[in-house]
C-alpha cells in the first residue's frame, strides 16, 4: 500500500480508467459509509466559469478575519497538492492527507466501487475537514455543479460567479446549457448568488421553479461610484480591489446571509489581497511579471484590463495553452505586446506553440519546447520597466513559478 502523499496521489491516480466521470452516485455511495453526510455545519459552494478562486480566496479571509475556523477546498493546485486542502488558511500536512486517504481507500474497497482522481481526493479532503470541525467549510467545484463531487454537500449558500463558454465538451455548447448545469449547487429555499450582471435567463427560471431565493449581482449586490454594497448594507468606500470588486461583494454577501456581514476594516484588507495565479505579479530585476491562470476569452479579457501598464517599457507575453483552449482568446493582446515567447503542453490535451502561433499572424513570436524554456527566453530579453504577462493555463502559471521563485532561492 502507499505511504507517501506522492505514492497515495499515483496510485489514486490509476484507480479509474477515466480522468473525469460526472455523476454522485459512486461518490456518495462511499461518502455515507465513510458518515460524511449530512454534513453538520455551514457552507457555502462555488460554482463558476471565472472568478471561483477569487471567490473562495475572499470568502476565507472575510470569515477568518470575522472570527470563523475556516476549511476550504479548492482544485487545482498549482506547485503543491496540498494547495487545495486548507484549514484557517494554512494548507494541511501530508500526513493528514494520508491519513484520510487511507480512511477513504477502506471505504472505497467495503463499497467496491471506482472513484475518480477528484471524486476519492474529494472524500479526502471531507474527512480532514471533519474532524476539524470548522465553523464555515468552503467548497469550489471542479467543473460544472450539477454532477461535481463536491454536489454530495448541501451548501446554505450556492454562488454562481460567471458563466462562459468554457468545458464544453462536458457542460454544453450554450451559456443557458451551461448555467444549467451550474445551477444544480442550488438547493430548495437556500439563496442562490449569481456575481456577474450578465446573468442567463435560466438561472431565474430554475430558481422559481425550486423556490430558492435568488440574489443578482449589479441589483441585489456588487460595486458602485458609492463602494462595495450588499443586502442589508449601505455603501462602503474601497480602493481597487485586486481580485476584484465584483467578487468582494459575492464574498460578502455571502457571508452576510450567514449572519456575519464583514466590517468595513476587513474588507480592506481583503481588497489588498492576492493569490497565485491570478494576475499574480512578480517583480525580477526591475521586470514586473504578472501571472494568470485564464484561459477562455473572459478569463483573459479581464487579465488584460486588470494588470498594470508597463512602467515606462515594453509589453512581452509568454503563452502556453491546452489543445481545446480557445485561440481567438489571444486576439485583444495583439495590439499590445511587442514580443511573444509561446511553449508547448505535454499532456493528453497538449497544445503546441505552433497553434498560437498561427493565431499571431505578423506578430514577433518564438516558440519553445516548454513553458520554462519560454520564461528563460523571455527573461533574457526583457528590461527594467518591462512588464510580462504570462497566462494560458494552471500549468503555464506553476513553470513559470517554479523559474522565477529560482531567482529569489538562488537555484
Amino acid at each position: 500500500m502507499a505511504s507517501s502523499l506522492a505514492d497515495w496521489l499515483s496510485y489514486i491516480e490509476s484507480l479509474h480508467p477515466r480522468d473525469m466521470e460526472l455523476g454522485l452516485a459512486r461518490v456518495a455511495q462511499v461518502a455515507r459509509r465513510l458518515q460524511l453526510l449530512p454534513w453538520a455545519g455551514r457552507v457555502v459552494t462555488v460554482a463558476g466559469t471565472n472568478g471561483k478562486g477569487s471567490t473562495v480566496a475572499l470568502l476565507d479571509h472575510l470569515a477568518r478575519a470575522g472570527g470563523w475556523h475556516t476549511a476550504v477546498y479548492t482544485s487545482p493546485h498549482i506547485l503543491r497538492f496540498n494547495e487545495r486542502v486548507r484549514l484557517d488558511g494554512v494548507e494541511v500536512t501530508d500526513e493528514a492527507l494520508v491519513a484520510a486517504f487511507v480512511q477513504v481507500e477502506a471505504a472505497r474497497e467495503a463499497e467496491q466501487v471506482p472513484l475518480t482522481y477528484f471524486e476519492f481526493t474529494t472524500l479526502a479532503a471531507l474527512c480532514v475537514f471533519r474532524a476539524a470541525a470548522p465553523d464555515l467549510l468552503i467548497l469550489e467545484v471542479g467543473l460544472g455543479g450539477r454532477l461535481d463531487a463536491v454536489n454530495i454537500i448541501d451548501a446554505d449558500v450556492a454562488v454562481i460567479t460567471s458563466v462562459g463558454l468554457d468545458h464544453t465538451d462536458w457542460l454544453g455548447d450554450t451559456r443557458d446549457a451551461i448555467a444549467t448545469e451550474k445551477a444544480g449547487i442550488r438547493r430548495t429555499g437556500r439563496p442562490l448568488l449569481y456575481g456577474e450582471e450578465d446573468m442567463p435567463p435560466v438561472v431565474a427560471t430554475l430558481a422559481e421553479q425550486d423556490r430558492v431565493p435568488l440574489l443578482r449581482g449589479g441589483r441585489d449586490f456588487g460595486s458602485d461610484a458609492r463602494g462595495l454594497f450588499w443586502q442589508g448594507s449601505g455603501p462602503q468606500p474601497l480602493p481597487p480591489v485586486s481580485l476584484g470588486e465584483d467578487n468582494l461583494a459575492t464574498a460578502a454577501q455571502a457571508l452576510a446571509l450567514l449572519g456575519q456581514p464583514p466590517a468595513p476594516a476587513h474588507l480592506a484588507t481583503a481588497a489588498t489581497l492576492q493569490l497565485a495565479g491570478r494576475c499574480q505579479h512578480l517583480l525580477r530585476q526591475g521586470v514586473d511579471w504578472y501571472l494568470d491562470v485564464g484561459h477562455n476569452r473572459e478569463a483573459l479579457a479581464r487579465f488584460l484590463r486588470r494588470a498594470p501598464a508597463a512602467r515606462g517599457g515594453r509589453t512581452l507575453a509568454v503563452c502556453a495553452m491546452l489543445g481545446d483552449k480557445p485561440v481567438a482568446a489571444l486576439a485583444p493582446f495583439a495590439p499590445v505586446v511587442e514580443q511573444w515567447w509561446l511553449a508547448d503542453l505535454d499532456g493528453y490535451r497538449a497544445g503546441t506553440a505552433a497553434r498560437l502561433a498561427d493565431a499571431l499572424p505578423g506578430a514577433a513570436v518564438s516558440c519553445h519546447a516548454s513553458v520554462a524554456d519560454a520564461v528563460r527566453a523571455a527573461r533574457n530579453t526583457a528590461g527594467p520597466g518591462d512588464r510580462v504577462l504570462v497566462f494560458g493555463s494552471f500549468y503555464t502559471v506553476a513553470d513559470a513559478q517554479t523559474v522565477l521563485m529560482a531567482e529569489v532561492t538562488g537555484g
